[in-house]
């Protein structure tokens, strides 16, 4: 009998501000994004992400309904859920990002002090480590 065995990559941080859900989303979508984990490649099933990090099994089953749900994953009866080719972005992504949570962002860096200059370095460098990743939309 031969059993796959798949690995997350996700690392969580206990003592985030963010929730376990919120971190699961945000590390598998950034996974997707980086290239770490490829459309078409299997996902963790609802059993091995709990297990893997640790986590409650309704928490994976919600993480992993929520991104099937915004189109990061694909679930198929018999074949198991695989990665999405990255979703196109809706109509109100972009103005959501440039004004709340920018301004969250702000907000937060000016609470401990940090210069404008020094959160652009940030932005740039986040930025590059994703830049060479080709974004493909889905026509759905």
């Amino acid at each position: 009998m031969c059993h796959t065995t798949i690995m997350t990559l996700f690392k969580l941080k206990p003592n985030s501000k963010q929730s376990i859900f919120d971190q699961v989303v945000f590390a598998a979508t950034k996974s997707i994004l980086s290239g770490a984990i490829k459309p078409g490649e299997s996902f963790p099933s609802v059993r091995s992400l709990a297990l893997d990090l640790k986590i409650h099994p309704n928490t994976a089953h919600k993480v992993i309904q929520h991104l099937i749900q915004e189109r990061w994953l694909i679930a198929s009866p018999g074949k198991g859920t695989t990665v999405a080719t990255p979703p196109k972005a809706r109509s109100g992504d972009r103005h959501h990002l440039l004004g709340h949570e920018v301004e969250q962002l702000v907000v937060e860096a000016r609470r401990v002090g940090v210069g404008l200059d020094a959160v652009v370095k940030s932005i740039e460098s986040h930025w590059k480590n994703l830049e060479n990743v080709k974004v493909v939309s889905n026509d759905r």
